[in-house]
């Protein structure tokens, strides 16, 4: 489905990060976290093995005005962080409907930054959504956790594909309705 395209995607304060655009030279940082296996698995579009040129696909699709999704960085150097902790995106759908999506690169697992993302991605609700949805993997209960602890609430189980797995993967979908 198209949608009208994202101009000037905003940059997003949380409290140990920032969330902002991604940027050309994001595309080290995000090869090198999102080539683990641990983080490609965790996702359903993270090929493992990376082929060449995914990472630079994905970032040009990332900063091209046409996109109709907005993707960030979670960048920590304001307190002296990497520039790159993770990523998150949100992707319009029907009706006022967004889905997030994101992931945290290894050595920020069990942090609080995926929980810290969210919730400054819902507080700042940059498309105006009245309702945010985010599936995740049964085996990533440390995920459905950052969406529990951010008022997500269970909505069903159901399966999606993982690229990485080569497989179709059990997941849980969570819904959050802003009043």
């Amino acid at each position: 489905m198209l949608h009208d395209p994202i101009v000037n995607q905003p940059a997003i304060e949380a409290d140990r990060f920032d969330l902002r655009p991604l940027r050309a030279s994001d595309a080290g940082l995000i090869e090198f976290y999102a080539s683990d296996e641990r983080v490609a698995k965790a996702t359903t579009s993270i090929p493992h093995p990376l082929p060449p040129g995914t990472i630079e696909a994905f970032v040009a699709r990332a900063c091209d005005d046409a996109n109709d999704e907005y993707v960030w960085a979670m960048d920590g150097t304001k307190a002296g962080g990497p520039e790159l902790m993770g990523v998150i995106s949100l992707d319009r759908m029907d009706c006022n409907q967004c889905e997030i999506g994101y992931w945290v690169a290894p050595a920020y697992w069990n942090s609080g930054v995926a929980s810290s993302a969210v919730a400054a991605l819902i507080g700042a609700n940059p498309l105006e959504c009245r309702t945010f949805f985010a599936t995740v993997f049964q085996d990533n209960a440390a995920s459905a956790r950052v969406l529990t602890n951010n008022g997500f609430q269970y909505l069903g189980d159901a399966e999606s594909f993982s690229v990485a797995r080569n497989a179709k993967v059990a997941t849980w979908t969570y819904s959050l309705k802003m009043d």
